[in-house]
């Protein structure tokens, strides 16, 4: 397997790399082209000037906590840096509206695009978030496909990654390596249990991996309670979905992946030649969970019906990749048998909700074990009993990464370990903020044991790295978590100096909040309220939870 740094001097060598015209002949495929009248109902662009930090800093939320002045400098350091990567859709490219972008090369990733909208969220509407995946959108095939990765300046899904013959569906670069060879490979997939799905895919399995475009639009509406918003990408979720199951279900009820999950992850030659894989196959029950609520929210009567397919793949999930003795979910070969390699990639199985009580103890006993997922940084990508751990990161096989992590925390949150979630948050946050200090900006994904950079990882990475800076600090620092489509904010106090968020953004209200001790009584708070308006306030601290009625104006509670 190609050293990690290697790796990622591929995959940027990649991205500038000509294509062939042999491989992107198009029109071949039934399905093939983005028609104009896709199923998201933008269509075109009205050009408008970029947002800039200094214009717009004094008006971002502004977190307060005095016990951790480093976080808060780090919280702005990752601002300066997002507000570097915003753009402007380039001339015919049918891009759709303005977008954040990693960055990392000259094109953008679904992946990347859908976890910075969730840090972007609570500066809506001040910044382009949720609208960066417009453009995926806008680029939808007609029969859902939509490529993981687009190139920026003329629109087109990354050349390597189209099926421009038109065959079954084929990984280009496979399971085991990676190498300049690789871009000619068709590694074939092989469908155990049921005939290759016809008409042939648009794209390849390189660009079909990781749906996670509905829990970022939940997770906007969370912050904005724009139904509006989520009618208008339902269509779009909906055949992309359709797509997804067509081309990756096995026979088995379970689905498939390749390099693309996990880059260089150990567990990927487990999956040669079309073996199925837990993260792709629980995020697939994660997506058809979040239909159903999505179609409960807009009032359309198929909310049952995504939920019995969620219902049924867990049980599929839970028969044929947990195993009882080792307390674990494993990805299955091609022939069926579980690999043996200890991933975070069964942790979706919390935030899909698809592991029972019991198996979810088993696997937070994983998150606190030192042998295994418990180490210094949390939360690995690989445990560190496994051959190929690596200390310093190693990209997939060790390194922290803000997605995962991410997903790990909403996943404890669903089975009550809130405690456990903020822990691992402030973790992340902390690493982040010791590693700028030391290093004067904020990186693609950080080493396990040590305050450092993975090896390899990009420099000046906001990018998803502006998750744990930002809406970590937010969320878990601070302690503010919007339910905007019950106009309700929930406040957990747990710092015991001062604590709060001036100019706080939900659900189009701008208030700023202030927790400070009261003079003379120990553990006794004193709460100052702005508002632009009314809402209701939750706040939870020592064990109790008070319900506070906010109005416009200024307000003052005092609280044990």
């Amino acid at each position: 397997m190609t050293p990690p740094l290697l790796l990622s001097v591929l995959v940027l060598a990649l991205a500038a790399a000509p294509l062939r015209a042999a491989e992107t002949e198009l029109g071949q495929c039934a399905d093939s082209t983005t028609p104009a009248d896709s199923y998201f109902y933008k269509k075109h662009h009205e050009p408008a000037p970029l947002p800039q930090y200094e214009q717009l800093r004094a008006q971002l939320p502004a977190p307060i906590l005095d016990e951790h002045p480093p976080w808060v400098e780090t919280y702005w350091k990752a601002w300066q840096l997002a507000f570097t990567n915003f753009n402007e859709p380039a001339p015919g490219s049918g891009f759709v509206s303005q977008f954040i972008d990693a960055s990392f090369n000259q094109n953008i990733f679904l992946w990347d695009s859908s976890f910075m909208s969730m840090f972007a969220n609570v500066a809506a509407p001040l910044v382009p978030g949720i609208s960066s995946l417009d453009n995926f959108y806008a680029r939808q095939h007609s029969d859902g496909e939509i490529a993981r990765e687009i190139v920026r300046k003329s629109g087109d899904d990354y050349g390597y990654w189209v099926n421009g013959a038109c065959r079954p569906l084929f990984s280009r670069l496979g399971w085991r390596d990676f190498s300049w060879n690789g871009l000619s490979n068709r590694l074939p997939v092989t469908y155990q249990g049921r005939s290759a799905p016809l008409p042939n895919p648009v794209l390849t399995l390189d660009a079909l991996n990781n749906p996670v475009l509905a829990w970022a639009e939940l997770e906007s509406y969370r912050y904005t309670g724009d139904k509006e918003r989520l009618r208008q990408v339902w269509e779009p979720l909906r055949h992309y979905y359709l797509a997804l199951q067509k081309y990756l279900q096995k026979g088995n009820g379970l689905y498939l992946t390749d390099w693309a999950s996990m880059d260089n992850s150990q567990r990927n030659p487990y999956l040669q030649d079309g073996g199925t894989a837990i993260d792709t196959s629980v995020q697939m029950a994660l997506f058809a969970r979040q239909l159903g609520e999505l179609a409960q929210i807009l009032g359309i009567p198929d909310a049952q019906r995504y939920r019995d397919e969620a219902d049924a793949l867990a049980r599929t999930i839970n028969r044929q990749m947990w195993d009882s003795a080792r307390h674990f979910y494993f990805d299955l070969t091609l022939h069926g048998e579980r690999a043996p390699v200890k991933t975070i990639a069964a942790y979706w199985s919390l935030i899909a909700r698809v592991a029972s009580a019991e198996q979810a103890r088993e696997l937070v006993a994983q998150l606190r074990d030192p042998r295994t997922f418990g180490r210094h940084n949390a939360v690995p990508t690989l445990a560190a009993d496994e051959s190929q751990y690596d200390r310093n990161g190693g990209y997939w096989n060790g390194s922290v990464w803000a997605p995962t992590t991410t997903m790990v925390i909403r996943g404890l949150e669903n089975y009550g370990y809130d405690a456990l979630a903020r822990e691992l948050a402030l973790n992340h946050v902390d690493l982040i903020a010791r590693v700028y200090h030391n290093t004067g900006t904020i990186w693609e994904n950080y080493a396990p044991e040590a305050a450092a950079p993975g090896k390899p990882a990009q420099a000046d990475f906001v990018g998803w790295s502006g998750i744990g800076p930002i809406l970590y600090l937010l969320e878990y620092g601070v302690g503010l978590k919007p339910n905007a489509a019950a106009n309700e904010l929930s406040w957990t106090l747990e710092s015991e100096g001062r604590v709060g968020c001036e100019h706080y953004r939900f659900n189009g209200h701008v208030l700023s909040l202030v927790a400070q001790p009261a003079s003379g009584v120990l553990h006794l708070r004193q709460l100052t309220i702005d508002s632009d308006g009314s809402l209701k306030l939750l706040v939870h601290h020592r064990g109790r939870t008070r319900n506070l009625q906010i109005n416009k104006g200024r307000q003052q509670f005092t609280i044990w």
